[in-house]
């Protein structure tokens, strides 16, 4: 009895050790095609695209195009002269699911555009396929990873324009004081959040740079309200 049981522990620790191994291997295979397709924008080598894309790839890449495999091998090319850069991957996941594994990874861009040194970026959620012939990518989607613009300081007399209650409907308002040369803004039953200011009437919340503050002014000059403006879109609030 004693046999068995061990034999059967062993079983099980060499399957499991064995399935670790292979989920290992397949996450090494993965992140390297995935570092030499990125390598392959860098040096505009469409071949290696056409090597790892199945043909019924869906791409859906940060500004929300979705693309086919014809659409990204055209876009392979090299650079234009006076521009060079790279992208590395980091932070990659794996999850199995048999013969389809979906890959989770940062994209970390440098590049140089006519001498000046750019960074940016991305947040990638791949889907890829085994076949015959290898791992093929079945699907892509990219995030541009969002930052907050820098802030400009206003003079106190400039803030005090913005400061008071402006109302989205009966019920919701917004609250905007001055606290020496800081603006606060307080929705009805939320805490109170700073608001910097990106240019004169344009102001953001840290964390969340996909919205605006755009404050509207009368002819005179005065502060009427303000939209708030995520992703193109305005929603109203007049000033009491």
């Amino acid at each position: 009895m004693r046999r068995t049981l061990c034999a059967l522990v062993l079983a099980v620790s060499a399957t499991t050790a064995s399935r670790i191994v292979a989920q290992e291997d397949v996450a090494r295979v993965l992140k390297q095609q995935t570092q030499e397709l990125f390598d392959a924008v860098s040096s505009g080598d469409a071949r290696v695209w056409d090597r790892y894309l199945d043909a019924n790839v869906i791409y859906l890449s940060e500004d929300g195009t979705r693309k086919t495999k014809a659409d990204l091998l055209k876009e392979i090319t090299p650079l234009p002269k006076g521009i060079s850069g790279s992208i590395v991957v980091s932070a990659f996941e794996v999850r199995t699911h048999g013969d389809t594994v979906v890959t989770t990874h940062n994209d970390l861009e440098s590049e140089n555009y006519f001498g000046h040194a750019l960074k940016a970026e991305y947040r990638t959620t791949d889907t890829w396929i085994r076949t015959a012939q290898g791992w093929k990518l079945a699907a892509s989607q990219v995030h541009a990873q969002l930052i907050d613009p820098p802030s400009i300081a206003l003079p106190p007399s400039k803030l005090d324009e913005y400061a008071g209650t402006y109302r989205l409907n009966a019920d919701i308002t917004y609250t905007i004081r001055r606290k020496g040369d800081v603006l606060t803004g307080e929705r009805s039953g939320r805490p109170a959040q700073t608001l910097s200011a990106e240019a004169s009437d344009v102001f953001f919340v840290a964390g969340q740079p996909r919205s605006r503050k755009i404050f509207q002014r009368a002819t005179d000059g005065r502060v009427t309200g303000f939209v708030d403006r995520r992703e193109g879109r305005d929603v109203p609030w007049t000033r009491q």
